[in-house]
């Protein structure tokens, strides 16, 4: 299985053979240090789990510290299940962009962008009110939430409310450029979240 994360930096685009303009994203991925092994007999689980990043030793706790030992100061930690798979990895292992390459097709995983509290023409897309016929404060408002008869709001009508800051999974996102110099992954397209969000690949 092929897995990495790193930080989403920008949005740019690229060229492929036939002059054809290519929108790509460029992941800053890896390299992540294998930190620990779980397994089911230990801890109920099967799964790896690698650090990234780096912080200062004074914003470590000691117990992180005892835990990653002389591997390093890692500011990202994440895990990935095996689901039963046998693997060879040790601690200490680490993982580069290099595990992957130009073609494949994988998922990707992030936090969208907070928008913080919004109305319903933005968070759900209603057209709003008329301006005609003296309404000329209604563009925006949501318009008639009730139900005839039963004297309540039903349980999941779209109202004004919390947007955004939601993990979202893409699939099927191809690589079109990996920089094994930079440790950078261009991937095909958009990816949620603002520069600095953690991104999680997985092919």
């Amino acid at each position: 299985m092929k897995y990495i994360f790193g930080t989403k930096q920008k949005m740019t685009q690229l060229f492929d053979e036939k002059g054809v303009v290519i929108p790509v994203t460029a992941i800053q991925a890896g390299p992540i240090v294998l930190t620990q092994v779980k397994t089911l007999e230990a801890d109920g689980y099967d799964a790896l789990q690698f650090g990234f990043g780096t912080r200062k030793e004074k914003n470590i706790s000691r117990a992180q510290k005892g835990h990653f030992k002389d591997l390093g100061m890692f500011s990202h930690v994440r895990e990935t299940r095996l689901n039963g798979d046998e693997t060879e990895a040790k601690v200490g292992d680490k993982v580069t962009v290099d595990v992957f390459s130009e073609g494949d097709v994988v998922g990707v995983q992030s936090v969208s962008k907070s928008k913080g509290f919004q109305g319903v023409v933005k968070r759900h897309g209603f057209s709003g009110g008329p301006r005609t016929h003296g309404q000329k404060h209604n563009e925006r408002s949501p318009g008639s939430i009730g139900a005839g008869g039963i004297q309540r709001v039903l349980k999941g009508i779209r109202m004004a409310g919390r947007m955004g800051g939601d993990t979202v999974s893409i699939k099927n996102v191809k690589i079109v450029k990996v920089d094994p110099v930079e440790n950078i992954i261009y991937v095909k397209g958009a990816v949620p979240g603002r520069p600095g969000t953690l991104i999680e690949i997985t092919g």
